[in-house]
């Protein structure tokens, strides 16, 4: 496989007319993770149909509120107190991405945080389709022993200069790329493109302006303290249970999921998709479940360890969302 890759990405090809003519490598730096938080800078590498780089757009953004953890992205609130607001950059950054696949390392993430903020200015991204270079990377059965985006750089040996910086992440992502897209399209393989479905209202909670400190931290996968939200009731699912996702097969209306540990998506979010797909979003796992969600399968979480006694299926939130566009009726 290793060499079949390296001719691929080195000799010249036939390109699949199918693939799509230009791409948008985006990556955004965030408060966090949860529904309300906000984008704090955002990059944009735009790409050829052979992925190959036209140009590159940074900038920063207020997020109007804390700014959520400064260790990790480094962007403090006296940083970013001077700078725009994502509305007055919004039309920009809609130039950047109009008629053009929106590639992300965990694609959905960046998508939906996207999707958010144009929603909060009263308007829409101009993005219809998006790929995740973690979904392509399986795609191709690169052997990664994670799916982190510095282990993605090294396997193709591009060097990361700024960790968490969205323009040195983008431009990481952008050289990782190339080589993937090459590899898909020498031997045929079909992208793993989802439909970007933008949000047509927003309404956000309390949030504590920018330049302020809450009592509680923000972390990666953490929430403020005024973001936490009841649990929903549901309508029943209206189909019945078919039993366990077996792999390589298609989900299907009636089967029960359950999630464990963090999303990258908003959970709500993700439980409303599956919702909307005619699962049943179950709130613990028995032996009736039919498949866990989880990006953490090592993790000791209760959810787990009953999915390994059980015999429970497994997959992560990227694999989900990809069978989550094709859910076969009950």
């Amino acid at each position: 496989m290793l060499e079949d890759l390296a001719t691929a990405v080195s000799s010249p090809t036939e390109w699949p007319t199918a693939y799509p003519q230009g791409y948008a490598v985006v990556d955004v730096e965030t408060t966090g993770l949860a529904r309300d938080d906000r984008i704090i800078s955002a990059a944009v590498y735009r790409l050829d149909a052979r992925g190959e780089v036209q140009d590159h757009w940074y900038t920063l953004v207020n997020p109007e509120r804390d700014p959520g953890p400064v260790w990790i992205h480094g962007l403090t609130s006296d940083v970013l107190e001077g700078a725009p607001l994502f509305r007055e950059v919004a039309e920009e950054f809609a130039a950047r991405l109009s008629g053009r696949v929106l590639v992300a390392h965990n694609a959905v993430f960046d998508w939906q945080m996207i999707a958010r903020e144009y929603a909060r200015a009263e308007s829409e991204a101009p993005v219809r389709q998006r790929l995740c270079t973690i979904a392509l990377s399986k795609e191709l059965g690169l052997p990664l022993p994670n799916h982190k985006l510095e282990t993605l750089a090294a396997h193709f040996g591009v060097v990361q200069q700024r960790a968490h910086h969205a323009l040195d992440d983008a431009r990481v992502l952008a050289e990782a790329f190339r080589p993937s897209l090459k590899a898909a399209a020498a031997s045929g393989a079909r992208l793993p493109l989802q439909e970007c479905r933008p949000l047509t209202e927003w309404r956000d909670g309390a949030a504590p302006l920018i330049g302020r400190q809450p009592g509680g931290s923000y972390g990666y996968g953490g929430q403020a303290s005024g973001s936490w939200r009841p649990s929903r009731k549901r309508p029943a699912c209206p189909y019945p249970n078919p039993g366990r996702y077996e792999e390589g097969k298609r989900l299907k209306q009636g089967m029960r999921i359950a999630f464990s540990g963090d999303t990258s998506t908003d959970r709500e979010l993700l439980e409303d998709r599956a919702v909307e797909a005619g699962l049943h979003v179950a709130t613990s796992l028995s032996r009736l479940t039919s498949l866990l969600v989880t990006n953490d399968p090592d993790s000791g979480t209760s959810k787990v360890v009953k999915a390994r006694q059980y015999g429970t299926p497994v997959v992560d939130e990227a694999a989900f969302g990809q069978l989550l566009a094709d859910v076969e009726p009950a």
